[in-house]
């Protein structure tokens, strides 16, 4: 049989799977994105009914915005190991929700977590290789509205550390003790209640993280490198706020509420801009090539002129 003959009489399912390989990025990630619907409706209900914060949504437009500006750059073939692991996190994401026989469904946000992992995987398939896959899959995660689960399982041990490490830094000052997440400060109570636990400041912080390092083009390594720092980073900024709230509150003098937003924006303002300049990688040196020559003139754009030195 001839190359013609077997291109007029090819099974009907060849011209299926060039079709199939022909579809656009966008139509299998959309399609994915339509098959995981529940957990979006769900994500949204979290955050409509006031259970929780709804900055996930700005790792969402972080998402979108990456995708959006490698557009011209998606892979025309996806990579079939992320593609493979999108299929396989999209129908497990499905199953922990309902349940399969015997198995019980678990918890929406067990579920959530697996179906944003697999849209991530989903998007790395198509995503340039340079584009490093752990921030990709930060910002997947930190769109969950899990803020509220946060608080509730890490809020209090933050609140230890913070009322802890606080006293010592005000004991040259002040005569203070701790009790649980509660300071006595020269004989005033002052409570570090769950506001003050910096919660939203580590979700903050690290979406700075991901997103400074996709907008850096950091290597997953380097960027799996610096996140301990991240978190060091996050921890002093807030026991910085919180011991200066503390100070003037055992000194009688506690700031009106103007003041104390202020002084929370002010250091989450250096916490995030500390952690964008750790993913910035820094400029390499210039080469002696480069280097200006005593004694020669090098305007830009103009001749080179020797001089009597």
């Amino acid at each position: 049989m001839s190359l013609a003959m077997l291109a007029h009489r090819h099974p009907r399912i060849v011209d299926w799977g060039i079709h199939i390989d022909r579809t656009p990025a966008a139509g299998w990630i959309g399609l994915q994105f339509v098959a995981l619907m529940p957990t979006w409706v769900w994500m949204t209900q979290r955050m409509r009914d006031g259970s929780d914060d709804p900055l996930g949504l700005l790792a969402l437009v972080a998402l979108a915005a990456l995708a959006w500006s490698r557009r011209r750059e998606l892979r025309a073939s996806p990579r079939l190991g992320w593609l493979a692991l999108a299929g396989a996190g999209t129908v497990l994401a499905t199953l922990m929700r309902t349940g399969l026989g015997f198995v019980p469904a678990l918890p929406p946000l067990a579920a959530g977590l697996v179906a944003v992992l697999a849209l991530a995987c989903g998007l790395l398939a198509f995503l340039p290789r340079k584009v490093a896959a752990l921030p990709v899959a930060g910002l997947a995660v930190l769109a969950l509205p899990l803020l509220s689960s946060l608080q509730f399982y890490a809020g209090y041990p933050l609140r230890v550390v913070t009322a802890e490490v606080s006293r010592w830094l005000l004991s040259p000052g002040f005569e203070v003790a701790r009790e649980g997440a509660a300071l006595a400060v020269d004989g005033r109570l002052v409570i570090v209640d769950a506001p003050c636990s910096g919660v939203q400041m580590v979700w903050l912080g690290y979406f700075t993280a991901c997103a400074v390092a996709l907008w850096a083009s950091r290597s997953g390594r380097d960027f799996m490198a610096r996140l301990p720092m991240v978190g060091l980073l996050v921890l002093a900024g807030n026991i910085v706020r919180n011991s200066v709230l503390i100070a003037f509150e055992g000194a009688g003098h506690p700031l009106v509420p103007w003041a104390h937003n202020a002084l929370g924006l002010v250091l989450l303002a250096a916490v995030c801009g500390a952690i964008a300049r750790l993913m910035v990688p820094a400029r390499p040196a210039p080469e002696a090539a480069e280097l200006p020559i005593p004694g020669l003139i090098t305007t830009q754009g103009a001749r080179h002129v020797d001089t009597v030195l």
